[in-house]
């Protein structure tokens, strides 16, 4: 498996999350946040990918249980699109089915609420996404 840290994005229509791994792709963490109707939107993540130089980025593609792309895998698409004229790396779209309902579990058994936590919740699921991509990566290897 190539060294170097990857990028996921949790994509909603009002929030986004964000997570990134060690350079050795071990460990997956939460980033930060970002607001989808922030006109700054590209110029943060211009940043982000600055400050992490990724070699790999992720995108949750949200699917129907059944495995029929959602209205929002579209959405997930352009803003992938978007990602791609960022960075030279390449970005790959990501099944992501569960991960804002494991994200919302796991942080509800740890005692927090849901409401009080959507931030965060974001950044859980773009969690998710980044180990899930990470375990493609390690089994493909």
């Amino acid at each position: 498996m190539q060294r170097g840290r990857r990028i996921a994005f949790d994509y909603g229509d009002v929030r986004i999350g964000v997570a990134v791994c060690d350079p050795d792709a071990i460990l997956a963490t939460p980033l930060t946040t970002l607001k989808a109707s922030d006109n700054k939107l590209q110029s943060q993540i211009a940043e982000i990918f600055t400050e992490y130089e990724p070699i790999q980025i992720y995108v949750g593609k949200p699917s129907h249980m059944d495995g029929r792309e959602s209205e929002s895998a579209a959405k997930a698409s352009t803003f992938a699109k978007m990602l791609s004229e960022l960075s030279s790396c390449p970005v790959t779209l990501i099944d992501e089915r569960l991960s804002t309902v494991t994200a919302t579990r796991n942080m509800r058994d740890s005692g927090v609420n849901s409401k009080d936590s959507r931030a965060s919740i974001d950044q859980a699921a773009a969690v998710a996404i980044l180990n899930f991509a990470l375990e493609i990566e390690k089994n493909k290897g």
